[in-house]
C-alpha cells in the first residue's frame, strides 16, 4: 500500500502503538510519520535464502498465526485467534473445491474479513494460483474486470451475488471463464437467478465462523443450503441443534439443553474437543468464556455457542435461518448493536438508544434500527444524527431506521426488549411512533412516510 493510504489512522493511535513497544512499517520506501519506518530498502536487500528453521522452533500447529477481529455475538469486536492449523485448514478450501494452479482468483473482499485474508489471499499463496486484488467491490465493473483479468473463480459473501444480479441485464452477462463461485450467505433465490443470468457456475457454499471450531460445506451444491453432514462426520465434528430458550448461563450439573428433530431450526452448538478446539479471543478470557456452554449432552462436556439458528433437514443439508446475541448481519457485516448504541447515545438530544437488525423484504440479512427516546427538552436532528453516524461507525453499521418512543421497554432484569421492535419493524402502518429514514442525497434522517415505505419494501429505495 502507498505511505498515504492509512496514515491518518495509524497517526491517531500512534502513541500507544509505541507505549506498548509495538512497530509499525510501511511497506514503501519513504516515511512520512516520525517513528514508522519504511520497509522497501530492506526488502530489496533481503536475501532470497530460507528463513533459519530456529527463528520458529517454538511455533506448532496451535500457536496463533493471526488474529481477525470479530464483533461476534456478544458485544464489541475482540480479536478472534487463528492458529496455524486453522490457518492451513482454511487456505487449503481452495483446492479441496477443485482450484488448480492456473485458476485466476478475484477476491473483492477486505483482507481483514477470513475469506478475504485466509480463503483468497493465503490460499493463492498456498496453491500457488493466481490472486486479483481489487481495491473495492464495483458491482458495474465486476464482470469487465472479471473479463479483463481472465477470472476464473470469485468469492463472494451473500450480498455480493445479489447486487450483481441487481445491475441491468447486459448482453455479455454470460461472456467470461468464470467457473467456481465460493463465499457464503448466498440465499437461495439468488443462487437460482445468479446461475440463470449469468451461466452454469459451479457454487461451493459454506458455512462458519472466524472464531468458531466447525465449518460446514454445502459441496454437492445443494441450492439453499450451507453445508451438508452424516453420521461419520457428526462421530468427527459432533454439534447439537438445541431450543434456545432453554439454554443457560448459569452453572449447572445437570444436561440442560432441548434436543430438537429433524428440520425444526435449533441453535447451533460445536463440541470442543483437542481436535476441535475453540481458540477463543486474545485478551480477558471472560470474553472467550461467555462463548461456551457446558453440560450438553452429559455433565463435564464443552460446546461452543455460534450463534446462529439452523435447520438440518433428513438428507443431512443444513440451512441458515437466522443469528442471535447481541448483533445483526447487513452487507455481509456482523453489526455490534452495543457499539451503535455506544455511537448513538453521545449525541446530546438522545437519551436512551435500543438498537437492532429488521428484515427488509428482498434484502439479505437485517438493516440497523434504533429506538430512541429524547432527551428532556430536546426535539429530533435528523441532520446531526446523520453527520454523526456518517462520522463514527461504518456504512454497514449506520441504522437505516429510527424510532422515537416515550419510554424503551425493559425487563425485570433491566435489559432492553427487542424482540417486539424487531416484529414490528419500520411498518408505518402498525407503529403510531414517529419513524425516520436514513437519506444519503438529503444528508438527514427525513420522516418515513407510507409512499416511502412501500418503496423500501419495493426495493426502489435504496438502502
Amino acid at each position: 500500500m502507498a505511505p498515504v493510504d492509512l496514515q491518518e489512522n495509524l497517526e491517531e493511535v500512534l502513541p500507544k502503538l509505541l507505549a506498548e513497544n509495538i512497530h509499525c512499517f510501511y511497506l514503501g520506501h519513504s516515511s512520512p510519520t516520525p517513528g514508522v519506518e519504511a520497509l522497501g530498502a530492506s526488502l530489496d536487500a533481503a536475501p532470497s535464502d530460507p528463513v533459519p528453521a530456529s527463528l520458529r522452533a517454538t511455533i506448532n500447529w496451535k500457536s496463533p498465526a493471526i488474529f481477525i477481529f470479530t464483533s461476534g455475538t456478544t458485544g464489541l469486536p475482540k480479536p478472534a485467534i487463528l492458529s496455524h492449523e486453522r490457518v492451513i485448514q482454511v487456505s487449503n478450501v481452495l483446492s479441496f473445491c477443485g482450484c488448480r494452479a492456473d485458476d485466476v482468483v478475484y477476491d473483492v473482499l477486505p483482507l481483514y474479513h477470513t475469506i478475504g485474508l485466509v480463503l483468497g489471499f493465503l490460499g493463492c499463496l498456498q496453491l500457488g494460483a493466481t490472486c486479483v486484488l481489487a481495491p473495492k467491490f464495483s458491482a458495474s465493473r465486476f464482470w469487465a474486470e472479471c473479463r479483463q483479468h481472465g477470472v476464473t473463480v470469485i468469492l463472494y459473501v451473500g450480498e455480493i451475488l445479489r447486487y450483481l444480479c441487481n445491475v441491468p441485464e447486459q448482453p455479455e452477462d454470460k461472456i467470461h471463464t468464470v467457473r467456481l463461485a465460493m463465499g457464503n450467505g448466498l440465499r437461495a433465490n439468488v443462487w437460482k437467478n445468479f446461475q440463470q443470468r449469468f451461466g452454469p457456475i459451479r457454487i461451493w457454499e459454506f458455512y462458519g465462523s472466524t472464531e468458531g471450531n466447525i465449518g460446514l460445506m454445502n459441496y454437492v451444491g445443494h441450492c439453499g443450503a450451507v453445508g451438508r453432514t452424516s453420521c461419520i462426520l457428526r462421530m468427527l465434528t459432533p454439534f447439537e441443534l438445541v431450543h434456545r430458550v432453554l439454554l443457560s448461563t448459569e452453572p449447572s450439573h445437570q444436561p440442560r439443553t432441548y434436543f430438537q428433530s429433524s428440520g425444526k431450526p435449533g441453535l447451533l452448538l460445536t463440541k470442543v474437543r483437542k481436535n476441535q478446539p475453540f481458540l477463543g479471543y486474545r485478551g480477558s478470557q471472560a470474553e472467550s468464556n461467555r462463548k461456551l456452554v457446558a453440560n450438553v449432552r452429559r455433565v463435564g462436556d464443552l460446546y461452543f455457542n455460534t450463534g446462529d439458528v439452523l435447520a438440518l433437514d433428513q438428507e443431512g443439508f443444513f440451512y441458515f435461518r437466522d443469528r442471535l446475541g447481541d448483533t445483526f448481519r447487513w452487507k455481509g457485516e456482523n453489526v455490534s448493536t452495543g457499539e451503535v448504541e455506544s455511537v448513538l447515545s453521545s449525541l446530546d438530544f438522545l437519551e436512551e438508544v435500543n438498537v437492532y437488525g429488521v428484515p427488509v423484504p428482498g434484502c439479505e440479512g437485517k438493516v440497523g434500527m434504533a429506538a430512541v427516546k429524547l432527551a428532556p427538552g430536546k426535539t429530533f436532528d435528523g441532520q446531526k444524527l446523520y453527520q454523526h453516524v456518517r462520522s463514527w461507525l461504518p456504512a454497514y453499521a449506520t441504522p437505516h431506521f429510527i424510532r422515537i418512543q416515550d419510554s424503551l421497554e425493559i425487563t425485570n432484569t433491566y435489559k432492553l426488549v427487542k424482540s417486539r421492535l424487531v416484529r414490528e419493524g419500520f411498518d408505518v402502518g402498525i407503529i403510531a411512533d414517529p419513524l425516520y429514514i436514513l437519506d444519503n442525497k438529503a444528508q438527514t434522517f427525513r420522516s418515513l412516510m407510507p409512499d416511502m415505505y412501500q418503496a423500501v419494501c419495493e426495493g426502489t429505495w435504496k438502502l
